[in-house]
């Protein structure tokens, strides 16, 4: 079995769209040096910083 990891000890990227940093996940195992964004809604703006979408 493998050994557990703590989320700490995972590698952290920053949101290009939003700013926020996010931590590696299993799903982005093969792709995590093209990995850009956190999120779907990140990744639709693609760019700057999102203002109050109200």
């Amino acid at each position: 079995m493998p050994k557990m990891r703590r989320k700490s000890d995972l590698p952290t990227k920053t949101c290009a769209a939003c700013g926020l940093p996010f931590t590696w996940r299993k799903k982005w195992e093969r792709d995590w040096d093209n990995v850009k964004f956190c999120s779907d809604r990140c990744r639709s703006v693609k760019g700057g910083r999102r203002e109050g979408a109200g």
